[in-house]
């Protein structure tokens, strides 16, 4: 692979932008962390936010960096990557991630990176420089994530109702108020694990093209994982209030216990994604549960219409983000 000759000054600005996708990554995805604590009235928006983003940044001492890996080394051959790539999928990736906020859209913001990294490859290269095996990984846990946050927030719902069956509701929402602050801040680890190392690997890729870094290291230098993290929890510590109300309240009705199953269910599979190296949404996976949550209850109690428009978001985002990064690659292969 031949090492790019890029200044200081170009590499700088573009790990500038990476983290500014990644705080913009933890900014969109607030509402999946603090959404259902907020919305059950368990802790206030700006406790919630700072809940959400400590155990966000406490990710870095939790997991290894497998989906930093996958990302950096198994989506597209970084061979073919260069400065013009990395700054075409970042800026696809901002373009989505700006328009679906500014809608309350809850899309993956993960997606959006990788379909900005896939389509800016392809914009360069074409089809041949793209990893199957990374790229199938991805796309068959755009299904399986929500699937499975959808069948363990059902099943704990169901759990936790036959449990509980004698209890009053007083006492059951009592115990659940104070296990949901356990389930938050488990789902926020789960988060910062997964999301935080998506950009990671963005970075990883960037300085292997600029030979500040090696393909042969397992993990990239650690200023790029604390910086990461960093970005991640101050972007959670901001908020993207435009979506809570719709991942809170507006698929279905939330109670502590509902949150807490929800929460609970979407972190199981965060730790079971981020333990095997599989960069998924943690939009797909919190909503999948939220669902789940509704529908154990009562079928109608899910605005199944509203979650039918989520879906359409979600199938959408790789695609368009892509289109943008192709856009963005242009530009960026006549200015930078």
């Amino acid at each position: 692979m031949t090492t790019l000759q890029i200044s200081f000054t170009v590499l700088a600005s573009l790990v500038a932008l990476a983290l500014l996708f990644d705080f913009m990554n933890g900014f969109h995805d607030a509402a999946n962390s603090i959404a259902t604590i907020v919305s059950t009235g368990v802790l206030k928006p700006y406790q919630a936010v700072a809940w959400a983003a400590a155990f966000n940044f406490l990710a870095l001492f939790m997991f290894e960096l497998k989906v930093a890996a996958t990302v950096g080394k198994g989506i597209v051959d970084p061979a073919v990557v260069d400065h013009v790539v990395i700054f075409g999928a970042l800026a696809g990736a901002l373009a989505w991630n700006v328009i679906t906020w500014r809608f309350g859209i809850p899309s993956s913001s993960s997606h959006a990176l990788i379909g900005g990294l896939i389509g800016a490859t392809i914009a360069k290269s074409g089809t041949g420089s793209l990893l199957g095996s990374g790229i199938g990984k991805v796309a068959l846990f755009i299904v399986i994530s929500p699937t499975l946050g959808f069948i363990l927030g059902s099943a704990l719902m169901l759990g936790v109702s036959w449990v509980f069956f004698r209890s009053t509701p007083r006492g059951t929402d009592r115990w659940f108020r104070r296990l949901q602050l356990v389930s938050s801040a488990l789902y926020s680890i789960g988060h910062g694990s997964n999301d935080a190392q998506k950009t990671m690997g963005i970075i990883w890729l960037l300085l292997i093209a600029a030979g500040a870094a090696s393909a042969a290291e397992h993990h990239p230098p650690y200023w790029v994982v604390l910086s990461c993290y960093l970005a991640i929890g101050l972007g959670t510590l901001f908020g993207g209030w435009r979506i809570v109300k719709t991942m809170g309240q507006k698929i279905t009705k939330l109670k502590p216990v509902g949150g807490f199953c929800a929460e609970a269910g979407g972190a199981i599979t965060l730790f079971i994604a981020s333990g095997f190296g599989i960069p998924v949404s943690t939009t797909h996976t919190i909503t999948g549960a939220i669902v789940g949550v509704g529908s154990s209850q009562k079928f109608s109690a899910v605005r199944w219409g509203l979650a039918g428009n989520i879906v359409w978001a979600w199938i959408l985002t790789i695609p368009a983000s892509a289109a943008m990064a192709a856009l963005g690659w242009w530009v960026g292969s006549r200015f930078l």
